[in-house]
C-alpha cells in the first residue's frame, strides 16, 4: 500500500518538476538562426498562398478546435468523397501511416519507407501538434500534403537534422487507425 501511494505521488509531483526542464532550456536564440528563419517563414508564406490553375487555393487552412489560433495548411491528393465515411483518429487514437518529410529547401530529413511495409504504427497524441491537427482532419485513406509552422514542429529547438525555427512539408497517408479500441 506505501509503495503504491509512493509511486502515485511520484507520478503526480514529476511533472511538475519536468515542466521546468522544458523545450524551452534547449531553445536557441533567434538572431543566431535568423537568416534560416527569414527563409522558412517566406518560403511558407508563398505556399501557403499557391492556387490551382482555376485559381483556387491549392492548400486548405486547417485549424484545430481546440486551438483556433494555431494552423496548419493541407492539399488533399485523393478524391475526398471516396475516404468520407472512413475512420478519423482521435488524438487517443494509434495510426498507421506513411510518410516523407521535408525541409522547405527540399531536403528529405525523415521517411517511413526504411520501416516495415514502409509504414509507422503511433499515437496522435505522441507527434508533433502538426501532425496532431493534421491527422485529425483526415480519414483513413487520405493522402495530403501538410504544411507545419515551425512553432506546431520542432520549435525553436529543432531536432535532430531539423534546424530550429524549421517549417515542414508532409506528404503523408493515413493507411489505418489498427486500435479502434481507443475510441470512447
Amino acid at each position: 500500500m506505501k509503495k503504491t501511494l509512493y509511486l502515485l505521488l511520484a507520478l503526480l509531483v514529476a511533472p511538475v518538476f519536468a515542466s521546468s526542464c522544458g523545450d524551452d532550456d534547449d531553445a536557441v536564440s533567434i538572431e543566431e538562426y535568423q537568416h534560416w528563419y527569414d527563409a522558412n517563414v517566406a518560403w511558407l508564406k508563398t505556399e501557403a498562398a499557391k492556387t490551382n490553375e482555376d485559381g483556387t487555393p491549392f492548400y486548405e487552412e486547417v485549424r484545430p478546435v481546440w486551438a483556433p489560433g494555431q494552423v496548419i495548411w493541407m492539399h488533399w491528393f485523393n478524391d475526398r468523397a471516396e475516404t468520407a465515411d472512413a475512420e478519423t483518429p482521435l488524438a487517443t487514437s494509434t495510426v498507421t501511416t506513411r510518410y516523407r518529410g521535408y525541409l522547405y529547401d527540399g531536403y528529405m530529413f525523415d521517411s517511413s519507407v526504411e520501416n516495415p511495409n514502409g509504414e509507422i504504427n503511433a499515437r496522435v497524441s505522441s507527434l508533433i501538434t502538426g501532425w496532431q491537427i493534421a491527422l485529425q482532419h483526415m480519414h483513413v485513406g487520405d493522402t495530403v500534403q501538410v504544411l507545419i509552422p515551425y512553432d506546431l514542429a520542432y520549435g525553436e529547438s529543432g531536432n535532430g537534422s531539423i534546424s530550429p525555427y524549421s517549417a515542414l512539408r508532409f506528404n503523408m497517408r493515413l493507411s489505418a487507425i489498427p486500435c479502434l479500441l481507443d475510441r470512447p
